[in-house]
């Protein structure tokens, strides 16, 4: 049993190189002291900020700048392209009708990275 995520859940990327926070809107969603994530909170830049800088071989701009590099492993900005939504999630917990997230949940990016929670913004309500 994991615990609840709410907005400003830190989270890391396996392939950036900067940690970010989950951002989560208001609207229709379940209020804590800040608002409850579901599973569907993945838009890039409105829920998911960018990590720093991102290191995949996947990303275009990192693909380009390390061949202009002649080889050498050169990161670019991040940009985040989530693959679905947030996985596992919690089906018995509906936020604005979906399933809610909780600390365990992941997120793969299409670049290849996995994007995990390092501090879930709620230390005590467990789902």
């Amino acid at each position: 049993m994991g615990l609840c995520v709410t907005g400003g859940a830190a989270m890391t990327c396996s392939f950036g190189m900067a940690p970010s926070v989950l951002n989560v809107l208001p609207a229709a969603q379940v209020m804590s002291a800040m608002p409850l994530a579901c599973i569907a909170d993945t838009i890039p830049f409105t829920n998911i900020a960018p990590f720093g800088m991102c290191q995949s071989m996947a990303n275009p701009a990192v693909a380009a700048a390390t061949a202009a590099a002649m080889g050498v492993l050169t990161p670019m900005p991040c940009t985040p392209v989530p693959a679905g939504p947030w996985t596992p999630g919690v089906p018995q917990v509906l936020v604005g009708g979906k399933p809610a997230v909780n600390d365990t949940c992941k997120l793969t990016c299409s670049y290849g990275g996995m994007i995990q929670f390092t501090n879930s913004g709620c230390p005590t309500v467990q789902l």
